[in-house]
């Protein structure tokens, strides 16, 4: 089964989370231990981000560390050709829909596409749209930032990227973010989608999960709870918000 069809059967019996893993903020073997805790405690996938600065080493040591420890699906996300490896189960091909800067919006991509078709990886194309406050994506890209009170927008590049053909629309807030995406945005996203719609950034206890699981958002992503000591029972109480 392709990874794109594994996560829309799971999709259909509830919310999907995916636990988001830095390569560069600890050892391959440490990143190995994080995903396996999270399969544990019952996510779905592990998303590898790749983010600027990350070697090639640094990726396929990371890559096969994690590889060797879990069975859910390895994800990754490309930032470009920098760096890119075969340890993965599917790539997601993804295009910051708001950023200024046309190597986000398609220019990464594209010095990428070649080798990606060569790899015979399963590529998901993804519409990613970052959210105010954004943090270190809204510093580095350029982006035209959606505010957090403007639900007609984010509707609209949602819109466009389902219109555009893409399987999955994902909006961010970004690393450690305040706080989630307000839930009336959710909201009003999912209320024009036909295609899945994953929330992330700021979402780091059970209540959070909570209410942007019961908004309509289809897959969460957290990332930062699990580089803190005590990850494991957090993750476990945001798993059960998402899926109880």
């Amino acid at each position: 089964m392709s990874v794109t069809q594994y996560l829309k059967e799971k999709v259909k019996r509830g919310t999907v989370h995916i636990t988001m893993i830095d390569p560069m903020k600890q050892s391959p073997e440490a990143a190995a231990r994080l995903a396996l805790t999270a399969q544990e405690v019952g996510s779905d996938l592990i998303l590898i981000a790749g983010l600027s600065g990350l070697s090639q080493r640094n990726l396929l040591e990371t890559s096969r560390s994690i590889k060797e420890k879990i069975s859910i699906p390895l994800v990754y996300s490309p930032s470009g050709a920098e760096a890119l490896c075969f340890s993965f189960d599917a790539l997601f091909f993804s295009s910051l829909l708001n950023s200024k800067n046309p190597n986000y919006l398609c220019g990464g991509q594209v010095q990428a596409s070649i080798i990606l078709k060569r790899m015979e990886l399963e590529t998901i194309p993804v519409g990613y749209v970052a959210v105010e406050p954004g943090m270190k994506v809204g510093d580095n890209a350029s982006i035209e930032l959606v505010s957090r009170d403007n639900y007609w927008l984010a509707a609209s590049y949602a819109v466009a990227a389902e219109l555009f053909g893409m399987k999955f629309i994902y909006f961010d807030s970004g690393l450690s973010a305040a706080q989630p995406i307000p839930a009336g945005m959710i909201r009003s996203i999912k209320k024009e989608l036909t295609i899945p719609l994953i929330i992330g950034g700021g979402i780091r206890t059970a209540v959070d999960a909570r209410r942007v699981r019961q908004a309509g958002a289809d897959m969460v992503v957290t990332g930062t709870i699990i580089e803190n000591a005590g990850y494991r029972e957090r993750l476990r109480s945001i798993l059960s918000a998402l899926k109880d």
